[in-house]
């Protein structure tokens, strides 16, 4: 409908917020969401057992040994303080699935295969601590892990949820990389 002697509504856009002040401003990335970009960093997350998008190999899930493989990170960017690391499925019938929750982890390139102690242990939704391999109930699902380079140490108890570790990076991410895995069971 056209309203005689009026205009319309003028929409103005603004600008994107630049990384720094979406940092100060505490925005975090969703849980099941694509990597964030808009950093200024180009950090990388790696595995040498699997590729990204490709099949983690059964040694890493619940049909194998359950341990953690091994990651690689690299470009951490400068003032990185410490690591943060979440492996989750959000194909899991029941909602996301964390698999791996870690956090204060001191600064490294490398996550050794098998690993028992990574910084301070987060709450897996086995609610158990450390990592908890791919074991879906029924066809292919997605893995991402995700790792997070920090300004400061999150300083949260043990046993802290993914909820929790992702609420209290908030305003302090310097970059994030993701590493996505697929898994059926056999």
């Amino acid at each position: 409908m056209v309203c005689f002697g009026k205009q319309p509504p003028r929409v103005m856009s603004l600008p994107p917020l630049s990384p720094s002040r979406r940092r100060r401003r505490g925005s975090h990335t969703p849980p099941a969401a694509a990597p964030r970009s808009d950093y200024g960093s180009l950090m990388k997350l790696s595995s040498p057992a699997f590729g990204n998008g490709e099949a983690i190999p059964s040694r890493f899930t619940c049909d194998g040994a359950d341990v953690s493989p091994a990651l690689s990170i690299t470009d951490l960017p400068d003032g990185t303080a410490c690591l943060a690391l979440v492996m989750d499925d959000p194909d899991a019938p029941m909602g996301t699935w964390d698999h791996w929750v870690a956090y204060d982890i001191p600064v490294a390139t490398a996550i050794p295969e098998g690993v028992r102690s990574l910084g301070t242990a987060g709450r897996n939704s086995w609610r158990r601590p450390g990592y908890g391999g791919p074991c879906p109930p029924f066809g292919e699902h997605r893995y991402f892990f995700r790792v997070y380079a920090l300004d400061r140490p999150l300083g949260l108890p043990p046993g802290a949820s993914k909820k929790q570790v992702l609420e209290a990076l908030a305003g302090h991410v310097l970059a994030e990389a993701a590493l996505l895995g697929r898994y059926t069971r056999r």
